[in-house]
């Protein structure tokens, strides 16, 4: 099973030696029906022909990894979604997966605006995305465009005072222990409103590779990720 868009679908099937074989045409057919496209509709945002998409979604041809990054790019899906290993369950199975991150730890993405870090950055196939966020602009102006990304998120403050700016509310002044939970996909920014640390708890639905290409549209000069811890 693979997860897509938070709705387990089958696409991998396991071994009698507890290995777990992956379907990705599978994987894409079942992401085109939840999200509702035609064949026609995948051909056009990925270039290829409605025959071989359909031969790739019955299991007639095989996948070279170009095609798999063609896929994973053209419709905005994470390249691990095509080979996660199954998390459906059967009744009375227990799925153990886990992933551990020391404070502190985890992978760190810096722009002018944040300082972030990705706890369980070695899980790959979330369901959703935990960032922890360290404010650094403390006005629009030097935040700049705000920041828009598919799905939903839910905002914790751990630290500090926080200005939330939307484009449909008025600013939002949150205190240590205040939550807020939007739609991401309106335009939104956190900034810092007092002197001292500001940090964030930011939990996000939608797909870690679009939250990240959203960062990156925001400040394409930021600083490589690093630190990647896994438990």
């Amino acid at each position: 099973m693979v997860a897509m868009g938070g709705r387990p679908q089958r696409t991998t099937e396991a071994q009698s030696d507890g290995r777990v074989t992956a379907h990705p045409g599978s994987a894409l057919k079942a992401l085109r029906n939840e999200r509702g496209w035609t064949l026609a509709e995948v051909s056009k945002r990925t270039g290829l022909p409605i025959s071989t998409l359909s031969k790739i979604e019955n299991e007639r041809i095989s996948l070279t990894y170009d095609k798999l990054a063609l896929l994973s790019t053209s419709l905005s899906v994470d390249i691990a979604q095509l080979f996660a290993p199954p998390l459906g369950r059967a009744p009375g199975q227990v799925i153990g997966r886990r992933s551990y991150t020391p404070g502190g730890q985890g992978q760190i993405i810096e722009t002018g605006n944040y300082g972030h870090i990705y706890p369980a950055a070695d899980f790959l196939n979330k369901r959703f995305t935990p960032i922890i966020a360290e404010l650094r602009a403390r006005t629009l102006e030097e935040f700049g465009d705000f920041i828009r990304h598919p799905g939903e998120e839910y905002a914790f403050v751990l630290e500090g005072t926080v200005a939330f700016h939307t484009e449909l509310y008025a600013p939002l002044i949150m205190r240590k222990d205040d939550s807020i939970y939007f739609d991401s996909g309106m335009g939104h920014a956190y900034l810092a409103a007092d002197t001292g640390p500001c940090r964030v708890l930011s939990i996000c639905s939608g797909p870690e590779s679009q939250l990240k290409a959203a960062l990156e549209r925001k400040d394409p000069g930021k600083r490589p990720p690093r630190g990647r811890q896994s438990g």
